[in-house]
């Protein structure tokens, strides 16, 4: 069997036509073979963001609540606890302040949670601020806001993962400002909470975060916000895709306080590590490959670094491209996957994100992935971006 797949066109004004070029693929028969199940990951603490599964029966506008699929929502995430993965949930991947709101992520959180509790998969649930909406608030409304999201996080039994607020990002005029909201929320955690450092790149609302564009300087007072509050904080996920930052961040940390990666462009080495440490993980990658990147860490388990960088070394690729400018909208890539996978019946997304990337882009997402044999059912993948590409008027 084969399959043609488009060709990425100039843009319009460049000369580009109806009816692009395509090129023929040929995808793998057979799937590769991932061990699942298991034992519990050992030599690193890993999580996988989790994205949503919207209802795509609901008569929802783009820009109303999202409508959930809840029972495909929630067996996804028994997939990904199945292969000892822990799940972050009402992330970014999730669609958080992209077509989830407030309403829907404390449903999300409280679901979760309870079958989190249920199968004994562990969960950490995301704490910000979107119920002030767009238009933000002062300062005392954005610690109010983070007030409420972490009670109900800890009232579901649910680490916290304390969240960059585009609502405080707007507000703060200064580093203090910052170290003042962080620090009023952790001497309240009840719980060692991980504080989530989310970059621009994943949304450019977060420029200029703890005070500063500066890096550096940022860098800083984040250490500051850690270092007056150790004993209340679990760990630090860092999502700037500059590995040789979060290696100089890792080193340090206070002894205690873990690092766990977001970098979707450079996991591989850094959850390795070096002779000085090594990262643990919660990435957005993680939700496509799940059963792989829990083969990867128990080849870890055993000392095995080659082994482990043999199995995840080929995956960056893929994430790489799912991952690329606008990088916001990797949400887009990562649920066709689910959808090519078997793992819900549709490609829709809350909020219309299934139309934020382009179709070759999509059918690229699929050739990797494919390539590196992710789907269970390589057939029923191919028949999928066949009825996709049809859609967008690619004959095969």
């Amino acid at each position: 069997m084969t399959i043609r797949l488009p060709q990425p066109q100039p843009l319009p004004g460049a000369g580009a036509g109806a009816g692009g070029e395509s090129r023929v693929y040929v995808p793998r028969a057979e799937p590769a073979r991932f061990t699942t199940g298991g034992a519990a990951l050992a030599s690193r603490t890993v999580f996988s963001a989790a994205h949503v599964v919207a209802d795509p029966y609901a008569d929802a506008a783009w820009d109303s609540p999202a409508a959930v699929d809840w029972d495909a929502t929630l067996a996804f995430r028994r997939h990904l606890w199945s292969n000892g993965l822990g799940v972050a949930e009402a992330m970014d991947t999730a669609q958080r302040g992209m077509g989830l709101d407030w309403a829907g992520a404390a449903e999300l959180i409280r679901r979760s949670s309870a079958e989190a509790k249920a199968v004994g998969g562990m969960i950490a649930c995301g704490v910000g601020t979107d119920q002030l909406g767009p238009e933000g608030g002062s300062l005392t409304q954005v610690r109010e806001a983070y007030e409420e999201q972490l009670a109900l996080v800890e009232a579901s039994g649910a680490q916290a993962i304390i969240m960059a607020s585009r609502a405080l990002a707007s507000a703060a005029d200064s580093a203090e400002d910052y170290l003042s909201i962080y620090g009023h929320l952790l001497r309240q955690a009840s719980e060692p909470v991980i504080l989530h450092w989310l970059g621009p790149m994943f949304d450019p609302a977060l420029e200029g975060y703890w005070g500063s564009a500066d890096l550096d300087v940022a860098t800083s007072v984040f250490l500051d916000v850690i270092a007056a509050h150790p004993d209340k904080i679990d760990g630090i996920k860092v999502s700037l895709l500059d590995a040789q930052r979060e290696i100089d961040l890792r080193r340090r940390l206070p002894e205690g306080v873990r690092c766990y990666t977001g970098d979707d462009f450079n996991y591989p080495e850094l959850i390795a590590g070096d002779e000085r440490g090594f990262s643990h993980a919660l990435l957005g990658i993680f939700d496509p490959l799940g059963p792989l990147a829990a083969e990867a860490v128990r080849i870890l388990d055993t000392g095995d670094v080659e082994g482990f960088r043999k199995v995840l070394d080929p995956t960056v690729e893929l994430s790489r491209h799912l991952f690329q400018p606008p990088t916001r909208f990797y949400k887009t890539g990562v649920v066709l996957l689910a959808w090519l996978a078997g793992h819900q019946s549709h490609f829709t997304m809350v909020g219309g994100l299934q139309s934020a990337r382009s179709l070759p882009h999509l059918s690229r997402a699929y050739e990797l992935a494919d390539g590196l044999g992710l789907f269970p059912d390589p057939a029923l993948a191919e028949s999928r971006m066949k009825s996709l590409l049809e859609v967008y008027g690619v004959t095969q």
